[in-house]
C-alpha cells in the first residue's frame, strides 16, 4: 500500500508540474492551490488504509487553535490627513517695505489687535509732518473767515475757499495716516506667536512664501483629510472616527464633525474634519494623522486571522477540532467570509460560537488528521 501511495503522489506531482508549465508565477501558484485540497484528502485516505506498524499509532500534528467567541468587528476607511489649529493665521504687511521694528518673539502670547511689527514709513511720515503746519494755518484762516461770515462781513467766496482748503488738507492727512497704519502689522487673533519670519532690515510684502508672523490658537485642534468621491455614500457626519498619529504612536476616538457636500473637480475628493479631544499639548499644526472612519460594524462577529483561511479557488475553508474516540481530530469546514480589515476576516457562516479553529499548522494537516495543542 505504501508503494501505491508513493506512486500516486509521484504521478500527481508530475501532472501538477506539467500543468504549471506556465511562466506566470501567479498562475502556477493558483494551480497548485487548487489541487492541494484534493491531494491532502487522498493522503489522509491512504494513511487511514495503511496498517499500523508494530502497533504504533499515527503521530498527532502540533497546531495552534483559537476558540470562536463573538467580538466587536469594525471596518475602517483609512485616509491620511493633517492636524490643523482651529485658528492658524499668517500675518503679512499690507504695505510692502523694509522691516524696521519687531515687537514680539516666537512663543510670545499676544492678544487680538496687538502690534507685532512695522515696515518703513519714513517717507509718509515726512509728508505728514510737512502737511501738519499747512493744516494748522488752514484751520486758523477758516476760523477767521467763518467769524467774519457769521457777522455778514467779507465775501462768501473767501469763506468757501478757506473751508475747502482746510477740508482738502484734512483728507490728505487722513489718507497718509491710513497708509502709515498699513505699514504696521497687528495680531488678527489672540494666541501664541508660533513663527517670526520677519527680520529687521529685510524686505517684506504681501504674498511672500515665508510670512512675517504666524499666530496659532491651539485651544481647539482638528484633523482634516480628503476622501475619494467613491466614499461619498459610505461616510456621514457623526460616524465613528479613530485618529492615529504615527509620530506620537497613539490613537484617539472621536466622531466626524463635518463632511463636505462639495466634490473638488480637480482631485475628485471631498473633505472630512474632526476635532481632536483631550490634551492638545502634544499636537502640532501640519502633523500627519491617519483618519480611520468606521463604515461597517458588527457587535457580535466571529473573526479569524486571514492567514488561517485556506482556499482552493472555489472554496474557502478552515479546520475545526472535534473529539472522536478520545482523539482530537481536524475536520474541514467551508466558510463564508464577510469584511476583512487589518489582517482579520469576519466569518459570516460556516462556524458557530464555541468552536475550536486551527489557526497555525493548518497547511500540514488534512481532514481527519489527529492534532495536538
Amino acid at each position: 500500500m505504501k508503494t501505491i501511495a508513493s506512486f500516486f503522489l509521484v504521478g500527481t506531482l508530475s501532472i501538477l508540474l506539467m500543468s504549471c508549465g506556465s511562466k506566470d508565477p501567479a498562475a502556477q501558484l493558483e494551480a497548485l492551490k487548487s489541487q492541494r485540497a484534493e491531494i491532502d484528502a487522498k493522503i489522509a485516505e491512504l494513511e487511514k488504509s495503511l496498517p499500523a506498524t508494530n502497533g504504533a499509532e499515527v503521530k498527532a500534528k502540533d497546531v495552534l487553535v483559537t476558540v470562536m467567541n463573538p467580538v466587536v468587528f469594525k471596518h475602517y476607511i483609512d485616509v491620511q490627513g493633517l492636524v490643523d489649529a482651529e485658528s492658524n493665521v499668517a500675518v503679512q504687511p499690507q504695505m510692502p517695505g523694509v522691516v524696521v521694528k519687531i515687537h514680539v518673539n516666537e512663543g510670545s502670547a499676544v492678544k487680538q489687535g496687538q502690534l507685532l511689527g512695522e515696515t518703513d514709513n519714513s517717507v509718509m511720515t515726512a509728508q505728514l509732518n510737512a502737511l501738519q503746519p499747512q493744516l494748522t494755518m488752514a484751520i486758523d484762516v477758516f476760523n477767521r473767515q467763518k467769524r467774519l461770515w457769521d457777522q455778514k462781513i467779507g465775501s462768501e467766496l473767501q469763506y468757501l475757499q478757506a473751508k475747502t482748503t482746510k477740508e482738502a488738507l484734512e483728507k490728505q492727512i487722513d489718507a497718509i495716516e491710513e497708509q502709515i497704519n498699513l505699514t504696521k502689522m497687528y495680531a488678527p487673533i489672540s494666541g501664541v506667536v508660533d513663527h517670526v519670519g520677519a527680520r529687521v532690515g529685510q524686505y517684506s510684502a504681501p504674498g511672500m512664501p515665508d510670512p512675517a508672523f504666524r499666530i496659532v490658537n491651539s485651544s481647539k485642534m482638528k484633523v482634516k483629510a480628503d476622501f475619494a468621491e467613491s466614499y461619498a455614500n459610505k461616510v456621514k457626519q457623526g460616524d465613528e472616527v479613530e485618529l492615529f498619529f504615527p509620530d506620537l504612536g497613539n490613537s484617539v476616538s472621536t466622531t466626524a464633525q463635518h463632511v463636505a457636500k462639495f466634490i473638488n473637480p480637480m482631485t475628485r475628493t471631498f473633505s472630512i474634519e474632526t476635532n481632536i479631544p483631550g490634551d492638545l499639548n502634544a499636537y502640532r499644526p501640519n502633523m500627519v494623522a491617519v483618519m480611520k472612519v468606521v463604515d461597517y460594524k458588527n457587535e457580535q462577529a466571529l473573526i479569524l486571522p486571514i492567514n488561517a483561511l485556506l482556499n482552493t479557488g472555489t472554496e474557502t475553508y478552515v479546520y475545526s477540532v472535534v473529539v472522536e474516540n478520545d482523539k482530537r481530530i481536524a475536520r474541514r469546514k467551508s466558510v463564508v467570509v464577510g469584511s476583512t480589515y487589518n489582517g482579520m476576516a469576519e466569518i459570516v457562516s460556516g462556524i458557530t460560537p464555541g468552536e475550536t479553529i486551527i489557526t497555525t499548522g493548518q497547511f500540514e494537516i488534512a481532514d481527519g488528521s489527529v492534532v495536538n495543542f
